[in-house]
């Protein structure tokens, strides 16, 4: 479980191809704590398991489920990702609660500032776009975000400086892909109303 708070900004070192799977090498220095083999990171919003790690490099191997479902197969040596480190027991949650599961990759329609942030405009897949309500929540590459306004496919994220300057959201540009994970309690509200059989 994670909050969408990031901890860190992470450049990929490295990447090879494992089979129809990926392992990708990335710089994780900059987290707070110590981690293990076998600890859990969220890498722009995807989470992922420490495979091995050595000198502030965690490797990281890419199922191919995730590889379908995400962006990560396309980053390359220099990709700079999202990182947060999973939340321990007595942790305070300051952000919502973010599995780590990508429900659709997204697309920036509209980009910000990457010193004074503004309104970020994401284009949300179809399948999605039921889970989004105005004030709501949802992440976007890792990061725990208010929706300020919805039309058509996309909403609207204001952005303020630090998270535009502490995060890769401030370097987005139009048409780069986004992790979209979708608030989970509106997916098992929605799973307990189709098991009742008030939706279809």
């Amino acid at each position: 479980m994670f909050t969408g708070l990031v901890q860190a900004v992470g450049a990929v070192r490295g990447r090879t191809t494992v089979g129809q799977e990926l392992r990708i090498a990335v710089a994780i220095a900059g987290l707070p704590g110590s981690f293990r083999i076998g600890d859990s990171i969220a890498l722009s919003g995807v989470c992922c398991t420490v495979v091995a790690i050595a000198d502030g490099i965690g490797d990281f191997h890419l199922s191919s489920e995730t590889l379908q479902r995400t962006w990560l197969g396309a980053a390359v040596a220099g990709t700079l990702l999202n990182l947060e480190g999973a939340l321990r027991a007595g942790e305070p949650l300051g952000g919502h609660l973010v599995q780590g599961h990508v429900d659709g990759v997204g697309q920036v329609a509209v980009g910000i500032d990457p010193v004074q942030g503004g309104e970020l405009v994401a284009r949300v897949p179809p399948q999605l776009q039921k889970y989004c309500v105005e004030k709501g929540s949802i992440t976007l590459d890792g990061v725990s975000l208010t929706i300020a306004g919805m039309a058509d496919d996309r909403v609207r994220i204001a952005v303020i400086p630090h998270t535009a300057a502490w995060t890769t959201l401030g370097s987005k540009r139009p048409g780069d892909p986004l992790h979209i994970e979708v608030d989970v309690i509106a997916k098992y509200v929605e799973s307990m109303l189709v098991a009742r059989g008030a939706i279809r």
